[in-house]
């Protein structure tokens, strides 16, 4: 495994990365860390306080690249600046990059993968000084949609993936759906597998039904905090509005956020709202973990 370790000012880095900087603090990043086996391309990125005093234990928080489930980067602007932006405020973030769907169907080893990820923070959590008991999990976009996944779905859902790690759990604390698609019976036109499913919605409704993070919500759910554009021009205000209803009706404790004129695939900086003490607010009532 090939590791780069970088240490950078916060406000120094981001200025060259991403439209606006982040909170003060210091970020240490280890990039292309293998989480998946050594039969597996696919690596993350840990974004990591710099200085964690001895004895303290950090809230990790997974974060899922978007796409379309068929392209993306865990080191792209959006997962940089939500990445740095959680490190500079205490938090351990983890940028994977999951299988994609490069002509053939992936579901649900994309599913599979992203909550791999989050059994091997439980399983590294001595040694990234992480309460293993406060992970959460946020998303964009397609990675919005998995995201909500890893936090609505549970061992009964069937959902969980056999291994690695497999005596480490795969469920989060708390999760954010950064515009994701929600009822894949609904969004879009009917084509074959969006992407990544093996059958078109015509053929199996069943899938696209399982595919769908409302269908799986309930009462014991972890809290889901949505945010959405209204000038998304990919995956409507619907999307995330259907979600909710699912959530209410379920008893999840959930947040709807909308965010007036934000296109498709803002970070946590758009220029409508500085949403820092939005997402980050949510982390600190439902996974922050005591010190």
């Amino acid at each position: 495994m090939q590791r780069r370790n970088i240490c950078l000012k916060v406000a120094a880095a981001l200025a060259c990365l991403v439209s606006a900087a982040p909170a003060a603090g210091e970020v240490r990043i280890e990039k292309d860390v293998a989480y998946l086996g050594p039969d597996r391309q696919e690596k993350g990125d840990l974004y990591l306080p710099a200085d964690v005093p001895d004895g303290r234990r950090c809230p990790a928080v997974l974060i899922i690249h978007g796409g379309g489930w068929t392209g993306g980067d865990k080191g792209a602007a959006r997962e940089i600046n939500i990445g740095t932006n959680l490190a500079a405020n205490g938090y351990v973030g983890f940028s994977i990059n999951y299988v994609l769907a490069k002509g053939n169907p992936v579901w649900p080893q994309n599913l599979y993968d992203c909550k791999t990820a989050v059994r091997w923070l439980r399983k590294n959590a001595d040694r990234l000084k992480i309460d293993p008991e406060h992970i959460g999990v946020i998303g964009g976009s397609a990675g919005g949609h998995l995201a909500a996944m890893v936090a609505l779905t549970d061992p009964e859902s069937g959902l969980d993936p056999p291994g690695p790690y497999g005596e480490f759990s795969c469920r989060v604390q708390a999760g954010v759906d950064l515009y994701g698609p929600a009822d894949l019976l609904t969004w879009l036109p009917d084509r074959p597998g969006l992407g990544m499913l093996p059958a078109s919605r015509a053929e199996d409704r069943g899938l696209y039904r399982l595919a769908s993070p409302g269908t799986h919500a309930d009462k014991d759910d972890p809290p889901l905090l949505i945010l959405q554009g209204t000038a998304d021009g990919t995956v409507p205000v619907e999307q995330s509005e259907r979600l909710a209803a699912a959530l209410a009706k379920a008893g999840t404790r959930h947040e709807l956020i909308v965010i007036e004129g934000a296109p498709h695939s803002f970070h946590l900086q758009p220029k409508q709202r500085d949403l820092r003490p939005v997402v980050l607010g949510f982390f600190e009532r439902y996974l922050a973990a005591p010190q």
